[in-house]
């Protein structure tokens, strides 16, 4: 049944900072939206970015306005709305959790469902489409082929717990730190959310923590995205300060496209 509102062809997209290329992606290769909503907070500047640098166009909408913007806009297809939550909220797993929900809640009033760009992020997202089972809304995480939630933004990467695990594995005797293009652009904020240090730039301290724990290799995956910049540069940088040896590892969207598909799928909106 077609709802003859706005929310009857809306998707909402909740996603990690750390995922703004794989949207990217799946916004240009389709299935394409026909209007794509930002959300604008601190941290969607980069992601507008790039969708300005590929050519796709896009309404940034403070987040009290959406619902309004949507009426407003209601003839126009297929439309998503993307909300991007910061790097910060990993240092604090119960805030995590409550920012997450919180937003699909307040999402919900105007999308008729809700797409999770995030992992289980430390087990604290583990039951989040249990919990909304019940709404009138699908509720959908990043999911691998075995139906398995995602461990984390490494491991979606690449591909599912199966291919995590055996690269673990594979890293054995080798203590590996993992950057995809948006880890290497964003690690000192993700190194002061982990714990590492109170000044993102305080680097002995970093190099302090990362010889206690045993790294002594950069895990550089190549996730075959190629919207953030410099990607070789920051990597060697990175395995510059630490001291740490480089191997190249590969990864892909492949991933990220299926869950997309099926949750267009699953709500009737492919195009």
């Amino acid at each position: 049944m077609i709802m003859e509102s706005s929310k009857s062809s809306t998707l909402g997209i909740i996603l990690c900072k750390i995922f703004e290329d794989e949207l990217v992606h799946l916004i240009k290769n389709g299935p394409s939206p026909d209007e794509v909503v930002v959300i604008e907070n601190d941290d969607s500047a980069g992601f507008i970015n790039k969708l300005k640098e590929e050519g796709i166009v896009y309404a940034a909408i403070d987040a009290s306005d959406v619902s309004d913007y949507l009426e407003k806009n209601s003839g126009n297809g297929f439309v998503l709305v993307v909300n991007i939550l910061e790097l910060a909220l990993h240092a604090y797993p119960d805030d995590l959790k409550e920012t997450v929900y919180s937003t699909i809640e307040n999402m919900a009033g105007y999308c008729n469902g809700i797409f999770l760009l995030y992992g289980l992020c430390g087990n604290v997202l583990v039951n989040v489409e249990e919990d909304f089972e019940s709404c009138d809304y699908p509720v959908k995480i990043l999911r691998d082929n075995d139906g398995v939630i995602v461990d984390d933004c490494i491991g979606a990467t690449l591909g599912g717990r199966k291919e995590y695990l055996r690269t673990l594995k594979n890293c054995r005797g080798s203590g590996t730190f993992f950057l995809t293009p948006m880890w290497a652009a964003n690690w000192r904020e993700l190194a002061r959310s982990a714990g590492m240090c109170q000044d993102p730039y305080d680097d002995a301290t970093s190099k302090f923590v990362f010889e206690q724990v045993g790294y002594n290799t950069v895990g550089k995956i190549n996730t075959g995205l190629n919207y953030e910049k410099d990607f070789d540069k920051k990597v060697e940088e990175f395995a510059s300060i630490f001291e740490f040896k480089i191997v190249e590892m590969n990864g892909s969207p492949e991933l990220f496209e299926e869950c997309y598909k099926e949750m267009l799928e699953l709500l009737n909106m492919e195009t």
